[in-house]
């Protein structure tokens, strides 16, 4: 996609630097220009011409429009596949992918992983339906959304249960995010008529507990959940 675009606009720049080049002779030759206003073969031939012109940058126009609502539609594909429906953050697919980058190599010490679950989801949708049990799925994730900026990438793992990986990591982002996250649920619980968020979390940090893979990592943060 992104190589047809250059592709285009290179073909745009030629097609313009051409017609200005051929216009800039016409109105500078006198004798050309006399001859095109008064030879009516010669008017008809360039008249043909420039109408070809024109309709070479019609199309051209076209395609730029064509590439545009392609890469709209691809942005907007790539974000269903790539999101939650519900949640509005990543899903399960995105954080598969970024741990397929640790599968079968060495983990290095400064990785870290946090398991994230609500604990009272499945009680918020049997006492008030799964609307408003969608609802808290939505806060909590907005939630971790705005507290892992600059510090860890955050998905939904399924069910009530969330995933936060942070890459180049110390002791110290992970108590921030913790510290981010109790914030923000206390000030949402804090507001009239919502269904208070309760959740409970387990780390691990790789420098300290020496797993193997990261697999081994995400399983130790959610065996520690508590």
């Amino acid at each position: 996609m992104k190589k047809l675009d250059t592709q285009k606009t290179i073909q745009l720049i030629v097609f313009l630097v051409l017609t200005a080049a051929c216009a800039l002779i016409i109105f500078f030759n006198k004798g050309l220009f006399h001859t095109i206003g008064t030879d009516p073969g010669v008017k008809l031939m360039c008249g043909m011409l420039w109408l070809a012109l024109g309709v070479s940058f019609l199309f051209i126009f076209l395609d730029f429009n064509l590439l545009s609502t392609f890469k709209q539609d691809y942005r907007e594909l790539d974000y269903v596949v790539h999101s939650d429906p519900i949640a509005g953050i990543a899903n399960r697919f995105s954080s598969d992918a970024l741990i397929d980058k640790y599968i079968d190599k060495k983990l290095p010490e400064n990785i870290g992983c946090i398991m994230l679950e609500l604990t009272n989801l499945k009680e918020t949708n049997k006492l008030y339906g799964h609307v408003e049990g969608n609802q808290m799925i939505r806060d909590f994730s907005t939630i971790l959304k705005l507290t892992s900026v600059n510090l860890c990438f955050v998905a939904r793992n399924g069910g009530n249960k969330f995933l936060a990986i942070f890459e180049d990591c110390t002791a110290e982002n992970l108590d921030t995010f913790i510290a981010r996250v109790d914030r923000k649920v206390s000030s949402n619980n804090s507001e009239a008529g919502t269904h208070p968020i309760k959740y409970a979390y387990g780390i691990s940090y790789n420098a300290e507990d020496n797993c193997e893979q990261i697999t081994d990592l995400i399983a130790l943060a959610d065996k520690r959940i508590k």
